[in-house]
């Protein structure tokens, strides 16, 4: 059986805290093959990525690697889905402003797999047992309507069960089944923590199957990069950039074609 659950009680997070100790007082001894899910807020909060920012839009612009597309709501204000330093594509580039003091924002993590590893060790330390951790953030998800919490960081936890080459129930082989079970463990979390609850801490159990010896490729793994990437920019912008070349290719061909009659001929 899996079960999910999250303590209430934890205290508000600033730079500087100790993150293994909070995190292990909050949820009491672990059992082996427990994944210990994370908001990333604290561990952002934890590691001093708050910052001061009197325009949340010029944080999102130095947060940004490449803009994916944007969108203008009825409201004037711009929506931008961009490619953060994480490689992870989403609105705003992860830049949080909500539960933070005035006039400042809260970044991602730097390393969100690097603070999962040194969250795993220190609880592997203190309780004595084989456990996963996982950080997660929150995301859109294209064609689709809502949000859900997917990992962004990721130790001694499988991130995908690869399932090509196995057969299914009806003894057909499996070629492209692969199934980002780090990204379902961070959503049924979510529904334990909650978004307004301030539970920002869940332990996941029943999945030992999943938590490994070492601790792993981490969540940077999951995010798809050049040929994989078959979408790496909004449909309207897609369509701008067609145009625009073709455009420009039209207009080469017909310059040429005024050259050819203009020198007396065609070539």
């Amino acid at each position: 059986m899996i079960s999910a659950s999250a303590p209430d009680g934890i205290p508000e997070v600033t730079p500087g805290t100790d993150l293994v100790a909070l995190v292990a007082d909050a949820v009491g001894p672990l059992s082996d093959g427990d994944v210990v899910v994370v908001s990333s807020k604290i561990v952002s909060k934890a590691e001093g990525r708050q910052v001061a920012a009197d325009d949340r839009e010029q944080a999102i612009t130095e947060e940004t690697v490449r803009v994916v597309a944007t969108r203008r709501q009825p409201t004037g204000a711009v929506t931008r889905i961009v490619e953060n330093r994480l490689g992870i594509v989403g609105a705003a580039a992860g830049v949080d402003a909500s539960n933070v003091a005035e006039g400042t924002v809260l970044l991602l993590p730097e390393d969100p797999d690097a603070s999962a590893r040194r969250l795993r060790a220190g609880l592997a330390a203190r309780f004595g047992v084989r456990l996963g951790v996982l950080i997660t953030d929150t995301l859109g998800r294209p064609w689709r309507q809502g949000q859900t919490d997917v990992a962004i960081g990721a130790a001694g936890v499988a991130v995908v069960d690869d399932l090509r080459g196995r057969l299914d129930a009806a003894g057909r082989r499996m070629d492209v089944t692969v199934v980002a079970v780090a990204d379902e463990i961070a959503s049924m979390a979510d529904l334990v923590k909650g978004k307004t609850e301030n539970r920002p801490v869940a332990v996941v159990r029943g999945l030992e199957r999943l938590v490994t010896e070492e601790d792993g490729p981490g969540a940077r793994s999951l995010v798809r990069v050049g040929p994989d990437d078959m979408f790496r920019r909004g449909a309207d912008e897609a369509y701008a950039d067609g145009y625009r070349d073709g455009y420009a290719e039209g207009s080469r061909e017909s310059t040429g074609w005024q050259g050819d009659q203009e020198s007396g001929g065609l070539q």
